[in-house]
């Protein structure tokens, strides 16, 4: 197999008319899908141009999801656009990725790019002429597996986005360890909550198309009503989840697990950021017999290159491991003057090798070149790894830990410290519903900002005080009714930097 395409047609073939993929408007069969998809592709690959970017500019739904495929189809790879984010990030995007297209509907054509509004085609237009089968087998006559698929846009520490492009040998890679991994059948439903630019939804849709399973995407409003996030999960029988833990703590911090059965829940996956132990059992505890696993990667290798599928009990304070490898995948931590490290309890940064890796940022030498280098382990021939910036260490199982980003490290009081130590420790009280430590380097002070009315400070500073050393204990503590989220449903850092007490 070397095109993500053979593995939609495939499952196609066997089940045409099962439902692929519904939102609340609109649902489409794998037979539908494909033929739209088909028909798309048609009208795009018109102009000959193949391997370039196709901007997707449609809201998160079935439109965008069969637009993708279009994409593909067309020779080109696609690119999701955040429908609601500012004009001028957009145009930036653009500014990037020169694209060919622009994939809009009937809620965004009129919405002024610019010197890019000329490139707009509409998805109703683009859905209602014939497919050209001789076209399209003529495209894919001349694909191969490194050709790109899509590309996604993650924030750039310059202000500049940057687009990690990903190709078709990648995804059929990962998609494949995700069904056998999980054991995910036709009989699988995902209930999906990540926006489709952001690289978790990767699992959601290519594991799909992979096992046959099917995939609703959640209303994003139902992510304030808890309630009738879980009503919508029995109504559709989802099985299975892949979320943010800011997501699942949603459900835990108004206490829904003890008033909403969930009987068909059999899988919860959660990446994207740190899961608090005290949230994970409060789910354990209502749902003991799901099988519950903590998934860990960068956009810039799919999705995932580690797994932890968890198997033994967990205190509140104590951090849940990221595990080992996925298949196919390797991984390895090294220290600042490129030693390997092996032994227990040694934060290092960790690297991965393999066929998941991303072949960089679209158009952007400059940073590919710097976190996609030569194996320092490896002088014999050329091998490129990903230098993932996260710092990590092994546990005595033999199991990887998460410790913070190397841009959460910081210097206090002459110490190193990891603000996600901080985290861990604080979120353990049972007053803290979510917490977030960052650091105000003017005044050169920690401050723990946390989620928690029935919290009362006194203690809490008496409970941090306790569990750890005097020079990481933060000098404020600041409580908020909501911690608040970036688009990907994480905690906003950057939104807390913004709010440091003066």
């Amino acid at each position: 197999m070397i095109n993500v395409l053979e593995m939609l047609e495939e499952t196609r073939d066997k089940y045409g008319s099962k439902t692929a993929f519904a939102d609340s408007e609109t649902q489409v069969s794998y037979s539908e899908l494909v033929d739209l998809a088909e028909k798309m592709g048609s009208a795009l690959a018109s102009d000959g141009m193949q391997r370039r970017a196709a901007a997707v500019l449609v809201p998160k739904g079935v439109k965008e999801l069969i637009s993708f495929f279009g994409v593909v189809y067309s020779g080109n790879f696609y690119v999701p656009i955040d429908t609601e984010m500012p004009v001028e990030r957009m145009l930036l995007i653009f500014e990037t990725l020169n694209p060919i297209r622009i994939i809009v509907d009937e809620t965004t054509r009129d919405m002024d790019l610019g010197q890019y509004n000329g490139l707009k085609c509409c998805y109703g237009d683009l859905i209602s002429g014939e497919k050209n089968e001789t076209l399209l087998h003529g495209i894919r006559q001349k694909a191969i597996d490194t050709d790109p698929v899509y590309a996604l846009f993650t924030s750039g520490s310059t202000g500049i986005p940057k687009g990690v492009i990903v190709c078709h040998r990648s995804i059929i890679d990962y998609a494949g360890w995700c069904v056998a991994a999980f054991d995910l059948s036709a009989e699988t439903v995902f209930g999906n909550q990540t926006p489709f630019y952001f690289s978790m939804s990767v699992l959601d849709i290519y594991a799909t198309i992979r096992s046959g399973a099917s995939l609703y995407v959640i209303p994003k409003a139902m992510f304030t009503f808890p309630m009738d996030l879980l009503e919508f999960l029995n109504q559709h029988k989802i099985n299975t989840i892949y979320w943010v833990p800011s997501a699942l703590c949603l459900i835990t911090k108004f206490n829904m697990l003890s008033a909403v059965e969930l009987p068909y829940l059999q899988k919860i996956l959660f990446a994207g950021e740190v899961m608090p132990t005290k949230h994970l059992n409060l789910w354990r505890k209502y749902h003991p017999n799901a099988l519950y696993a903590n998934l860990f990667g960068p956009t810039e290798i799919t999705d995932i290159g580690i797994y932890y599928i968890v198997d033994r009990e967990f205190r509140d304070d104590e951090p849940v491991p990221i595990g080992n490898a996925c298949r196919n995948v390797d991984v390895f931590v090294l220290d600042d003057e490129n030693r390997l490290i092996t032994e227990p309890g040694i934060a290092g940064e960790l690297y991965y090798r393999g066929s998941y890796l991303a072949h960089g940022y679209y158009n952007n030498q400059d940073k590919t070149q710097e976190a996609y280098v030569q194996n320092p382990l490896n002088t014999a021939y050329p091998e490129i790894v990903y230098k993932s910036g996260d710092l990590v260490q092994w546990n005595e199982l033999g199991e990887l830990v998460y410790v913070s980003r190397k841009d959460f490290q910081i210097k206090h009081m002459g110490y190193r410290i990891e603000l996600g130590e901080i985290e861990n420790v604080t979120g353990a009280f049972p007053g803290v519903d979510r917490c977030a430590a960052v650091y105000d380097s003017q005044k050169d002070d920690i401050v723990l900002f946390y989620e928690g009315s029935k919290c009362e400070e006194e203690k809490l500073w008496e409970f941090i005080k306790s569990r750890l050393p005097v020079y990481m204990v933060p000098q404020k503590l600041q409580v908020m009714a909501r911690l608040p989220l970036n688009e990907n449903g994480k905690i906003d850092r950057k939104a807390l930097q913004a709010r440091l007490p003066q």
